[in-house]
């Protein structure tokens, strides 16, 4: 389970980046975050993964204070970023074979990687390949199956599909889906409101470090999402303090 309490973050040029957000992503649930670029999405999840330290309130995982406890807390989380960085000398085998390792999977054999490798879609003939010269979309495949190797109880994704074509994006929505059969939480910072509406059990926007929307996938079942991402947005402008006047000179 992933739980922000009340967590904010104010950068040292006093910028307000998160604002107070309080959520709960419920085991054997995928949770869809909507917001312009600055939204706060990316910063929400550096909390969780314990890359940024809050100004204050809490980021727990699986209970864990991240603040308190990194190195713990990151056990029970896998992530997938929208640029993956991996090691562009090494195979996606061996990349796999590494970060698998890394994350305390040591009895694994090069089959078990082919088979994830195969899962997530990428071409047989590029598992013994070197990486530098992998797309982006061949690259974010690899990141997805080192987060299923970890199987950690709770998934973090920023942009995943970016890079991704129309059948690796499908493929991707079936996996994650899986993921939350098998009971695992999934928060995923997106734009892909296609699919968010496809696989969301509850979808989220924000603007300007707050939560401004929070809705179920049935209680968005009639809704156009794209319409009403524009109407929170133009809501949210409307109601946002005039900026001040300069004085009469």
């Amino acid at each position: 389970m992933l739980e922000a309490i009340e967590l904010t973050k104010r950068y040292e040029d006093n910028e307000l980046a998160l604002d107070g957000l309080t959520l709960k992503v419920e085991p054997g649930e995928i949770f869809c975050m909507f917001g312009a670029n600055g939204a706060g999405k990316t910063t929400t999840i550096n909390l969780f993964l314990g890359f940024l330290p809050p100004t204050s309130g809490r980021a727990l995982v699986e209970g864990v204070d991240v603040a308190k406890d990194p190195l713990a807390a990151k056990r029970h989380v896998s992530f997938v970023s929208e640029n993956v960085m991996l090691y562009g000398n090494f195979t996606a085998i061996q990349n796999l074979d590494y970060f698998s390792k890394l994350a305390g999977k040591r009895s694994l054999a090069k089959k078990d990687y082919a088979e994830v490798l195969d899962r997530v879609g990428l071409q047989k003939e590029a598992f013994d390949r070197r990486i530098k010269n992998f797309s982006k979309g061949m690259r974010q495949k690899l990141g997805i199956a080192i987060a299923l190797v970890k199987d950690a109880a709770n998934v973090l994704l920023d942009e995943p599909t970016s890079g991704l074509d129309p059948q690796s994006g499908r493929e991707f929505l079936e996996i994650l889906v899986q993921m939350r059969d098998k009971g695992k939480s999934v928060f995923m910072s997106t734009h892909d409101i296609f699919r968010a509406k496809l696989m969301a059990d509850r979808i989220g926007f924000m603007r300007k470090g707050r939560l401004v929307m929070l809705k179920t996938a049935a209680e968005l079942a009639h809704e156009d999402l794209t319409d009403l991402y524009i109407q929170y947005m133009e809501e949210q402008q409307a109601q946002a303090p005039a900026a001040p006047t300069a004085p009469a000179i």
